[in-house]
C-alpha cells in the first residue's frame, strides 16, 4: 500500500514520536541546541522474584511505578464526593491514570505480559520503534494570512503581536495546565496588549461540566436529520450558550472518527461514516457556532478511528496506535470533512492522539504543514488534543500552534513541552522566531476574526470587567478555588449559574426536541401501525374497555438519573448520550415512559410499565399476555476510552443490544397478547445495532432507531409515535446483519499487534455502504434509508452541464493577501526571567525561565528534510483547497411530489458513479471507484398532493479522484458519469449520464 501521508523520521526535531517509548531527559532534550544524536533508551538489569536477571527498559519500570501510584490514588479518591475537588478531578481528568479503573488493571496485565515475555526471550517486541520513513517531511510551517477573508484580522493581529514580549507570546500558545483555571483548557493573557486568557471547553453534544445549559442530541442524531437548517441552528444555539458562559473556543464539532468501524466508541460524536454527510453537517455547525462569535474547533485530525490504544500509556503501551492509510484514502474519505470545515472558515483544528503512518498526529509535518496549512489553506490555529503532544520543538516545527492543556507527557506534572521550554527554544535559536510569531499570530487572528476584541460583547475579566468564564469545571459550588489544580487556596464566586438555555420560542429545548424527532429513524412499519392514536383502539372504546399498553425495558425509564455516572459513563436508565468528554451534564432528561404516560389518553388507555430488561416468569400473564400493545425499549452504549462500563472500554465489544436487550424483545414479541398483539421496538444507540434475532418475528410491527436524542428524548419520541411530526429521519450509517458484514476494515483492534499497534486501512475507500455495495452484501437497512408517514415520488431528472469536463482544476493562484512580517531579533534573555518576588503555583505552567544559564545556543538537529524546498500544492490556493474544486459542473434537477395523504418531509439524495476503465496517466494505475458515492442532498417538506422542483449543484470535486502521482484532484474526461437520485443508497429510481 502506498503511504504518502504522515511523517516519521526519528530525527524530526528531537524525540518527535520517540517511538521506543523513551521519556528520559525528554524535557531538556526536546529543546536541546547541540548536535547530540538521538539515543535509544538504556535497558536496566533488574531482578525478578526468582532472582533471575531480566531486561526491562526504563519506561516499563516507570510505568510500573505509575501503576502502583495510580492504584493508590484511585483508592484515595474513590470515596471523595462529586462536589469535592478530588472527586471532580477524578471524574473529569482525561489523562493517564485519571482513568484509574481501566488503567491500573490494564497496566498490571501488560506488565505481567512483559514479565512472561522477557523470560521467554521475546521481550524485543516491546522495545521496537514505529516504522520509519512512511511519509515525507514538509517544512517550514506555512504562515497564516494568505486568505483575503482573513486579511483584516491578520493586520490587526500583526500590530498586537509585534508589541508582545517573548513570554507573552509563549503564554498565548501554552495551556496553564489541567485544572489550573476554570475551563478544561486555559491560556494565560498578554497583559501589555490587553489580549485575554482564553477559555476552551468541550464539546460536541453541548457544554461539558456545565449548569443551566442544553444537552443537545448526539452528533449521530444530528446527522440522521439530514437537515442542513437544523445543523446550522444547532451550531448557532450551541455557540450562543458557550458565549454566554464566557467560552472563547468550543471544542467541536467532531468529524474524526469518521466511522470506519461501526463499534468504535466515539462515532456518536460525529455525523456518520460518509464524508459528504459528515462534511455538510460539520460545516453547517461551524457556521452556526462562529456566527455566534465563538471559535469552533474541527476535531480530531486525523484517522483517530477507535479508542483502544489511541493514546500513549492510556492502555499500558508506550505508544499510541498508528493508523496507516494511503494518500487517496486520506483525501477522499477522512480529510473531506476537514476541507469543508476549513472552507467554512473554522478558527481552530485539533490534532488527534494517534499516530498517522507511524508519526504522532500532533507532530506530523505532512499532515499539519503540508496538507492542512498549505493544501487546505487553513488560516486558524492547530491545538493539541489533551496531552496528545509528544515532543517540543519538533511539534512546533511540524505545525502545532497551541498545546493543551499545557501539561507535558503526564497529567498535572507542571512540565510543559511548551511553556518555559518554548521560551528557551526561542532564545537558544532552536525554534525560529518566524515560527513562534506565526503560532501566536494565528491564535490572535482567530480571536479578531470572531470579533472577540469587541469589549461590549466580550468584556474583560475581573477586576477590569465582568467577563471571562462564569463557571467552574471542577466544582458545582458557588464559591470555589480559582486555581483548583494548584496549591493556591484563593477562592471566589466561580459558578454564577447563568441560564443560557433560551426562553419561549427561542428555547433551545424546543430546538433539541426538533433535532431529536427529525433524527429518529423509522425502519419498519408493517400495516401502518404507526402513528398511534392517543385514545388507543376504537374497538376497545366501543366495547367500554380500556386499551392496554405495556412499556418494557430499563431504557424507558429514568434509572438513577441522567447524571448518575461521571461523563455519562454507564448504561442505566434511558440512553440519551454516549460517554466521554463529548458528553454533558443533563439539565433534565425526559424518559420515554413519562412522555408516553402524558401523551396517551388515560380515560381510554391503561399503561403498564415494567422498567426492567428481565420479565418475571410469574408475572408473564398480567404483564404480557393481557396486553393489546407492547412497546419495548432497548439500547447499546459506548464512548471515549478513558472510561469503561461493564466490560465496554469505549469501543463496543459487538453490535448487539446490551443488557440482554435481544432476549427482552424476543420474550415480549412471543408473549405480548399471547403472541397476537402488536409490538413496537425503540432502540437508543451510539451507532448501528444487529436486529436479526427478532426483526422478522411476526408480532414486531414497527421498529424505531432513535439514536441519541438528548434531553428531550421522550417528548421527541412521542411526537413521532403519535404522528405530531412526520417520521423523517434517515439512516446516517448502514445497518448490517452481522458485524462481519462490515468487512475486515470495520473491525476494532481489541488486542495490540505490537508495542506500536499497526492498523492498516487496507479497505481504502470501502467503508460502510461503499463496502456493502462493492461486496454485494444485502444489508438489513441501507445507508440513507428511512420510512415516512406519507409517500413521495421523484421524477423528471435532468442534468444541465454548467462547465465541461477537464482533467485538472485551474492552476493555483498566488495569494494577494499580505503575510505579516516581524523582526526576528532575539530579546535579552533577562526579560524572560521570573519577576522578582513572583509566587509560583504548584503544577502551573509559566512562560518564564529560572536562570539565563539555561540558555545554551548551539547547533540544533533539525529534522530530516527541514531544508528541503517544498512546492505549494496544486490542490491548494484558498480555504478548503483550490477554489476551482468547488466550481459547479452539473446542475441536478428533479421533481418531488408528496403522493400520500399528509404533510411530510423527504430527503432527496444524489449519488455519483464514476466511469469504468479510468487510468491515472501519471502513475499508470487503474483507478477503482465505489459503486456509488453520496454527493449531495436536500430535505424538503411538502403538503399532501403538492410538488416542487429540487436542484442540487455538483462540483468539480464531486467528479474527481485524488491522484497520488500528481498530488491533485483529477476529473476523468473519458467515459460517462452516472448521476442517480432517490431516497437511499439503494433506492435510486432515476438516473442520467454525463
Amino acid at each position: 500500500m502506498s503511504r504518502t501521508t504522515g511523517l516519521s523520521p526519528t530525527r524530526e526535531g528531537l524525540l518527535n514520536d520517540r517511538s521506543d517509548g523513551s521519556r528520559q531527559k525528554f524535557y531538556d532534550d526536546a529543546h536541546r541546541s547541540s548536535g547530540e544524536s538521538d539515543r535509544r533508551l538504556d535497558e536496566l538489569e533488574i531482578q525478578d522474584d526468582n532472582s533471575r536477571q531480566a531486561r526491562f527498559p526504563r519506561w516499563a519500570q516507570k510505568l510500573f511505578g505509575k501503576y502502583r501510584r495510580a492504584e493508590k490514588n484511585y483508592q484515595d479518591l474513590k470515596n471523595d464526593g462529586p462536589g469535592s475537588l478530588a472527586g471532580r478531578q477524578k471524574a473529569k481528568a482525561k489523562g493517564f491514570c485519571s482513568r484509574y479503573k481501566i488503567c491500573f488493571i490494564t497496566t498490571g496485565v501488560l506488565l505481567a505480559v512483559f514479565l512472561i515475555a522477557s523470560g521467554s526471550g521475546v521481550f524485543w517486541a516491546y522495545n521496537t520503534a514505529p516504522k520509519d520513513g512512511l511519509s515525507p517531511p514538509w517544512y517550514p510551517s506555512p504562515q497564516g494570512g494568505t486568505a483575503e477573508s482573513w486579511e483584516g484580522s491578520y493586520k490587526k493581529a500583526a500590530v498586537m503581536v509585534q508589541k508582545m514580549t517573548l513570554v507573552e507570546k509563549v503564554n498565548v500558545t501554552s495551556g496553564t495546565g489541567w485544572s489550573q483555571d476554570l475551563c478544561v483548557g486555559n491560556t494565560a493573557p498578554a497583559n501589555s496588549v490587553n489580549f485575554p486568557a482564553l477559555c476552551l471547553q468541550d464539546g460536541p453534544l453541548g457544554l461539558r461540566f456545565m449548569d443551566h445549559s442544553t444537552a443537545f442530541p448526539g452528533g449521530i442524531t444530528v446527522g440522521a436529520t439530514w437537515n442542513k437548517d437544523l445543523m446550522y441552528r444547532k451550531g448557532r444555539a450551541h455557540g450562543l450558550e458557550a458565549k454566554l458562559k464566557g467560552i472563547n473556543i468550543l471544542l467541536g464539532p467532531s468529524m474524526g472518527p469518521l466511522g470506519r468501524m461501526p463499534a468504535a466508541g466515539r462515532n456518536w460524536e460525529g455525523f456518520g461514516p460518509d464524508p459528504v454527510l459528515q462534511a455538510v453537517a460539520a460545516s453547517e455547525e461551524i457556521k452556526g457556532i462562529q456566527d455566534s462569535g465563538v471559535i469552533a474547533t474541527a476535531k480530531h485530525l486525523i484517522a483517530n478511528e477507535q479508542e483502544h490504544f489511541r493514546q500513549s500509556f492510556e492502555w499500558g503501551l508506550p505508544n499510541a496506535l498508528s493508523s496507516n492509510l494511503d494518500d487517496r484514502t486520506l483525501h477522499e474519505l477522512y480529510l473531506w470533512p476537514f476541507a469543508e470545515s476549513v472552507r467554512a472558515g473554522v478558527g481552530s483544528v485539533m490534532c488527534s492522539y494517534n499516530l498517522v503512518n507511524n508519526s504522532y498526529a500532533c507532530g506530523n509535518s505532512k499532515i499539519m504543514n503540508g496538507i492542512l496549512k498549505d493544501e487546505l489553506g487553513f488560516q486558524g490555529f492547530v491545538q493539541s488534543d489533551w496531552l496528545a503532544q509528544r515532543s517540543g520543538v519538533a511539534s512546533a516545527l511540524a505545525g502545532l500552534d497551541m498545546t493543551m492543556p499545557g501539561d507535558g507527557l503526564t497529567w498535572q506534572d507542571g512540565k510543559s513541552l511548551y511553556g518555559p521550554r518554548l521560551t528557551e527554544a526561542a532564545l537558544n535559536g532552536s525554534l525560529p522566531m518566524e515560527r513562534l510569531n506565526d503560532m501566536v499570530t494565528r491564535i490572535v487572528a482567530a480571536w479578531y476574526q470572531l470579533k472577540q476584541d469587541n469589549r461590549t460583547q466580550w468584556p474583560p475579566p475581573p477586576p477590569e470587567g465582568n467577563g471571562g468564564p462564569n463557571f467552574s469545571s471542577f466544582t458545582d459550588d458557588k464559591i470555589g478555588l480559582i486555581h483548583p489544580g494548584s496549591d493556591d487556596e484563593t477562592t471566589a464566586e466561580v459558578n454564577q449559574f447563568i441560564d443560557v438555555q433560551g426562553e419561549g420560542n427561542s428555547s433551545h429545548g424546543r430546538l433539541a426536541k426538533q433535532i431529536a424527532s427529525e433524527g429518529t429513524v423509522l425502519v419498519k412499519n408493517e400495516g401502518g401501525i404507526l402513528p398511534l392514536s392517543r385514545k388507543g383502539s376504537t374497538k376497545k372504546r366501543d366495547a367500554g374497555a380500556k386499551y392496554r399498553v405495556a412499556i418494557y425495558g430499563e431504557d424507558a425509564g429514568p434509572g438513577d438519573g441522567p447524571n448518575a455516572c461521571p461523563d455519562r459513563s454507564c448504561n442505566q436508565g434511558t440512553l440519551g448520550s454516549g460517554w466521554g468528554s463529548g458528553a454533558v451534564e443533563f439539565p433534565h432528561l425526559v424518559p420515554p415512559l413519562e412522555a408516553l404516560q402524558s401523551a396517551f389518553d388515560s380515560s381510554s388507555v391503561e399503561i403498564t410499565p415494567l422498567l426492567t430488561n428481565e420479565i418475571p416468569i410469574k408475572a408473564s400473564s398480567s404483564l404480557l399476555h393481557d396486553q393489546d400493545l407492547c412497546i419495548v425499549f432497548v439500547n447499546s452504549d459506548g464512548g471515549e476510552g478513558f472510561e469503561s462500563w461493564n466490560g465496554v472500554r469505549g469501543d463496543r465489544n459487538d453490535l448487539f443490544l446490551q443488557k440482554v436487550g435481544d432476549k427482552l424483545v424476543e420474550k415480549v414479541a412471543r408473549g405480548c397478547g399471547k403472541g397476537k398483539s402488536d409490538v413496537i421496538v425503540v432502540v437508543h444507540a451510539v451507532g448501528p445495532v444487529i436486529l436479526e434475532r427478532w426483526i422478522d418475528l411476526p408480532s414486531v410491527k414497527a421498529v424505531i432507531l432513535a439514536n441519541l436524542p438528548g434531553q428531550e428524548s421522550g417528548n421527541a419520541l412521542a411526537d413521532v409515535l403519535f404522528g405530531d411530526v412526520d417520521a423523517s429521519g434517515r439512516l446516517p450509517y448502514t445497518v448490517g446483519k452481522s458485524l462481519s458484514d462490515y468487512g475486515p476494515g470495520g473491525q476494532v483492534m481489541y488486542y495490540p499487534n505490537g508495542v506500536v499497534p499497526q492498523q492498516d486501512f487496507t479497505e481504502r475507500l470501502y467503508v460502510d455502504y461503499r463496502h456493502f455495495d462493492r461486496q454485494d452484501i444485502e444489508p438489513r437497512y441501507e445507508f440513507g434509508f428511512g420510512l415516512s408517514y406519507t409517500t413521495f415520488e421523484i421524477s423528471n431528472l435532468t442534468l444541465t452541464e454548467k462547465k465541461p469536463k477537464s482533467a485538472l482544476p485551474a492552476p493555483r493562484a498566488d495569494s494577494k493577501a499580505a503575510i505579516p512580517v516581524y523582526t526576528t531579533d532575539l530579546p535579552d534573555p533577562s526579560t524572560a526571567l521570573f519577576p522578582p518576588g513572583f509566587r509560583k503555583l504548584k503544577r502551573r505552567i509559566y512562560p518564564y525561565i529560572s536562570s539565563i544559564s539555561e540558555i545554551t545556543p548551539g547547533k540544533y538537529p533539525y529534522p530530516k528534510g527541514y531544508d528541503q524546498v517544498q512546492l505549494p500544492s496544486p490542490a491548494g490556493g484558498a480555504e478548503g483547497g483550490n477554489p476551482d474544486l468547488y466550481t459547479p459542473h452539473v446542475s441536478v434537477k428533479v421533481s418531488l411530489k408528496n403522493t400520500g395523504s399528509r404533510r411530510g418531509k423527504h430527503v432527496v439524495q444524489v449519488y455519483v458513479s464514476f466511469p469504468d476503465g479510468v487510468v491515472d496517466t501519471s502513475t499508470g494505475d487503474k483507478i477503482d471507484f465505489p459503486v456509488r458515492q453520496l454527493r449531495g442532498f436536500e430535505k424538503i417538506e411538502l403538503d399532501a398532493g403538492k410538488s416542487t422542483n429540487v436542484e442540487i449543484q455538483l462540483t468539480r470535486k464531486d467528479f474527481s479522484y485524488w491522484s497520488r502521482g500528481l498530488g491533485n484532484w483529477v476529473m476523468p474526461t473519458e467515459g460517462k458519469f452516472t448521476v442517480s437520485v432517490g431516497a437511499s443508497s439503494r433506492d435510486l429510481p432515476v438516473n442520467r449520464q454525463w
